[in-house]
């Protein structure tokens, strides 16, 4: 296996929730629980943040969370990781994980599931999906925030969409719906040839920067595990991320 490193993009700003990485669980920012749970996993070298904002950078530094300062005109989160990897200088040969800072409830098991496809060396990509139940699930099967995974039958991905895909025209389905989970593995080279692709049609139009990949060709493997993570996209996703935070003491803070 190969060497992996992990980097957790924060920006400032947001539309849909401005100064998220610094909203609180426990006491502690969204980031420094994503730091926390990817550094115990033991299954990286190393972790760092990667930021464009000196207030996330001073609360980093508070808190002993090392970070890298980026540039603040990246269209994406995998823009910004790719720069990082530059700066730090990371082995060529490496694999390098994104882990969006606004995943505070990551496990082992799934960095685990993340870096499996990387046995084989012709591995260019990968990233996680949960299957949704159609009823259970239906609410997030029809929101956007929820994007939704096509796959193929050996895994890769065929199309990321914030629409409920795939449409069982009549009726009666044969593949189900695909959560997907934000958290994505890359090699070097990968990440390297991301930067030189402008933003694409596909990504532009869904404003998910995984396409840009699957545009230019980059085959991504999906492994799916068995519950997703609470995430925080909105502030109504923090309120019920303390309350999951609230009644599951193997995330307290220590």
């Amino acid at each position: 296996m190969k060497k992996a490193y992990a980097v957790i993009p924060a920006r400032y700003a947001s539309t849909r929730f401005p100064a998220k990485p610094l909203a609180e669980i426990g006491g502690k920012p969204l980031f420094w629980h994503v730091y926390m749970r990817a550094k115990e996993a033991e299954v990286f070298e190393d972790v760092w943040l990667a930021t464009d904002d000196e207030r996330i950078e001073k609360k980093a530094e508070e808190l002993g969370v090392p970070f890298v300062h980026t540039r603040n005109d990246h269209q994406s989160g995998t823009d910004r990781v790719r720069e990082a990897a530059g700066l730090l200088d990371l082995d060529k040969e490496a694999v390098i994980a994104n882990i969006q800072g606004d995943e505070p409830f990551v496990r082992r098991e799934m960095f685990l599931k993340l870096l499996e496809p990387f046995g084989d060396a012709r591995c260019e990509s990968s990233t996680l999906g949960v299957i949704l139940d159609e009823e259970k699930d239906r609410d997030r099967i029809l929101s956007p925030n929820q994007v939704k995974i096509a796959l193929a039958q050996n895994g890769e991905a065929l199309y990321f969409s914030r629409a409920a895909i795939p449409f069982a025209r009549d009726g009666v389905r044969k593949a189900p719906y695909v959560g997907h989970v934000g958290v994505y593995a890359f090699t070097r080279a990968v990440l390297e040839k991301m930067a030189d692709f402008p933003p694409s049609p596909l990504e532009q139009t869904e404003k998910l920067e995984q396409l840009r990949l699957l545009e230019h060709g980059i085959r991504m493997q999906v492994r799916l595990i068995s519950e997703a993570p609470h995430g925080v996209d909105t502030p109504e996703d923090l309120e019920q991320a303390v309350l999951y935070y609230g009644s599951h003491p193997e995330f307290w803070v220590k």
